[in-house]
């Protein structure tokens, strides 16, 4: 998977893409982050790429000549490539969203700054717009950091075991059943006994109403999109009818 990033600041990425999963993946040659600085596109001595908005207003925005310029130096590798403008009126950013991303194999991410970006760039450069959450970011740089995190661990290879990223949180639309480790005993409490038991239907059957009761009572409104099985329904039905008791 390739990346090319438009960013005023890429000093911010390299951390990332030096340690962990990230660092993984490119290591491994798996994930290809391109870092271009948008201030690199401007023009003038002084390489200004904001502006006071026309109409007044407070805040600054964000040139549409730098932007459209850097663009226009990303060499496009992939046919299905995507330019991305990381916003807050994007698209909500979901796993299955990072799924249909990680089957894209070149990602072009805009990451805009101060009051946001000029209207020219958003309607005609930009092919799909992500919002990482509804709240207020100082910058795309972090929006962008997530979007690159969560759409990499799925390519195959960069978290090592195949079935790692299936068992996370999201992954089925539900939350993830507890999770323990050694040691046995840890200040008095003890891992439940049916995972030391080795009966692997029975830990299924475990894991899964964990994780369903853990959704029901954490993130209710997840179970409204998930894929529910027959067997599913029939838990919650006697994790609510325990409830009312």
């Amino acid at each position: 998977m390739r990346y090319d990033i438009l960013t005023l600041f890429p000093e911010l990425f390299h951390p990332f893409l030096q340690t962990g999963v990230l660092g993984r993946g490119v290591e491994k040659g798996l994930v290809d982050v391109r870092l271009i600085n948008i201030r690199d596109y401007a023009r003038g001595a002084h390489k200004v790429t904001d502006d006071r908005p026309y109409g007044g207003g407070s805040g600054m925005i964000m040139k549409p000549g730098p932007i459209a310029r850097a663009l226009e130096s990303v060499e496009r590798v992939e046919r299905r490539s995507r330019v991305i403008l990381l916003t807050p009126q994007g698209r909500p950013f979901e796993q299955s969203m990072a799924w249909e991303l990680s089957e894209t194999g070149q990602l072009i991410l805009v990451c805009g700054r101060y009051e946001g970006v000029d209207e020219r760039i958003r309607s005609d450069q930009i092919d799909m717009e992500v919002s990482v959450g509804d709240y207020i970011l100082s910058n795309g740089e972090l929006g962008g950091l997530v979007l690159l995190d969560a759409v990499s661990r799925l390519i195959p290879g960069v978290l090592g075991g195949e079935c790692s990223n299936k068992e996370d949180s999201f992954e089925d639309g539900l939350l993830e059943y507890p999770q323990y480790t050694r040691p046995r005993i840890f200040r008095g409490r003890s891992v439940p006994p049916v995972l030391l038991s080795g009966d692997h239907e029975k830990i299924r059957l475990w894991r899964r109403r964990e994780s369903l009761k853990r959704t029901l009572e954490k993130r209710p409104e997840l179970l409204e999109k998930a894929g529910l099985s027959e067997e599913d329904r029939t838990i919650l039905q006697e994790l609510r009818e325990k409830d009312n008791v």
